[in-house]
């Protein structure tokens, strides 16, 4: 089964949810996605105050994690898109938390 580029681009999230190792989209026309909370470091790395705190931007494209400067498309998630970012910055990111 596969998932056609138009249903990729026209996903837009309607809620979102944390859990202790996944990560669940609700999406607008009634699916629920979920992706691995460890293919993002920061979230992953994140307290539960800081992953409850989240915006829905974009009519629903994006989803963006201001405490934690994290930015994700449902295009991404659905595509099974890990996050991009290098070790490097993720080791300076988690140094600055301290």
């Amino acid at each position: 089964m596969s998932i056609s580029s138009v249903e990729i681009s026209e996903a837009h999230a309607q809620n979102v949810e944390v859990r202790e190792d996944s990560l669940f989209v609700e999406l607008v026309d009634g699916r629920t996605i979920s992706a691995p909370l460890a293919w993002y470091p920061r979230l992953w790395h994140g307290a539960d105050q800081e992953r409850a705190h989240f915006e829905i931007i974009g009519d629903g494209s994006y989803i963006h994690w201001p405490n934690l400067d994290e930015d994700l498309t449902v295009a991404g998630i659905l595509a099974g898109r890990r996050s991009g970012e290098s070790p490097e910055s993720l080791k300076e990111w988690l140094a600055s938390r301290k």
